[in-house]
């Protein structure tokens, strides 16, 4: 079996991509995967260190209100249609699977002229851009949320697999992912982090836990600032006079998130289908701050499905203060009970099985023998 896997922009949409990958290359290791990302986007950064081979397929953001944008963004992507039909040809996949981001669509849309079975993914509870324009040019949808169904047309393509999860997500225990990090098993950790580029009204908030939780026993802080707001975090701190102590853990990218995740108690974060996937895998109570600075506010509608659900709490950017957060945190740590409560359901919400649904369900589409 011949695949390409494409998706790009942000860990969002790679790692469900890599997951699903890695499925494929579970189910069929004499199988052939090429993946399809954007020139210098975040994947080239994570992909290789999988084993797969790369190929880039030029795009475009798309930034409403210029003209001049407008062009550019339409240059790029007719210049990426053509070179995915030039790879494509070459190649000959028998499938194409797209995670979202823009690079989705050159790649897919040539794919389907070619006559090539093209299938999506859709992590967000709100359908990003890229993926609902490509309904039309795919055979099955997979969701991550079945709120997102509700934004496509077609309903006899959609397949709700939930988001794909690396597999050791769902099978790290605290104990051992606390041994490999040096925290007490005693220890009540909170995990505060904004993405992998980071997100200024969560660091406000992680600064602000750092005062508190500094050099406190039995309290851990787990604080991933993001690559861009890393020295400005350090500035503040600097200018409050905190010398953080062995208990801070301040990072600017978290690249153990499997066992920082494990090793929590709770989990305070942004709504991206990814981080809020993977917290539920380990069956984390979060406190959900979705950024209001994304397409269609998406983040508020997967925040609001694990809200509605009693897997988390939400709180919207607008109300947010430091003294809030704090008060749910203390809350979920003088009541280990509701804390569990929750977790069990975010763990009820993430189906360890998405991978092989999505592998199941595209092979019996396309027709293809299951190795």
């Amino acid at each position: 079996m011949k695949t390409v896997i494409t998706g790009g922009g942000s860990g969002g949409h790679v790692y469900p991509a890599l997951a699903i990958a890695e499925k494929f290359r579970e189910k069929d290791p004499q199988g052939k995967i090429i993946y399809a990302g954007y020139p210098g986007g975040f994947e080239h950064g994570v992909v290789p260190k999988y084993g797969y081979e790369m190929v880039d397929i030029d795009t475009r953001w798309y930034e409403r209100g210029s003209i001049i944008e407008l062009f550019k963004f339409g240059w790029h992507v007719t210049n990426g249609i053509r070179q995915a039909r030039k790879f494509l040809k070459e190649f000959k996949p028998d499938l194409i699977i797209g995670t979202g981001g823009f690079v989705c669509f050159p790649v897919i849309f040539a794919g389907n002229r070619l006559g090539i079975k093209c299938y999506v993914h859709e992590q967000n509870a709100f359908p990003g851009l890229s993926n609902r324009k490509l309904e039309k040019y795919v055979r099955k949808i997979f969701l991550g949320f079945k709120e997102g169904g509700e934004y496509f047309s077609d309903k006899d393509k959609l397949i709700v697999s939930g988001n794909p999860v690396r597999q050791e997500f769902f099978t790290l225990e605290k104990d051992a992912a606390r041994e490999r990090l040096g925290i007490a098993q005693d220890d009540f950790v909170v995990l505060i982090f904004g993405g992998s580029l980071g997100a200024e009204t969560i660091d406000k908030i992680g600064v602000e836990f750092t005062g508190a939780m500094n050099g406190k026993p039995k309290e851990t802080l787990i604080f991933g600032t993001g690559k861009w707001y890393y020295d400005k975090v350090l500035e503040e701190l600097s200018l409050r006079g905190i010398k953080t102590e062995q208990n801070i853990r301040l990072t600017s990218y978290i690249d153990n998130m499997q066992d920082c995740l494990a090793a929590c108690d709770v989990v305070i974060s942004r709504a991206g289908a990814l981080s809020m996937a993977e917290a539920m895998a380990q069956g984390k109570a979060s406190i959900l701050i979705p950024s209001p600075n994304v397409s269609a506010n998406h983040q508020y509608y997967n925040a609001k499905a694990a809200a509605d659900a009693g897997a988390a709490f939400m709180i919207e950017e607008k109300d947010v203060t430091p003294e809030k957060v704090m008060e749910m945190v203390r809350e979920l740590r003088e009541d280990p009970d509701k804390a569990l409560e929750m977790g069990r359901i975010a763990r009820t919400l993430a189906p360890s099985m998405a991978t092989d649904i999505i592998y199941e369900e595209i092979v019996k589409d396309a027709g293809l023998q299951n190795p």
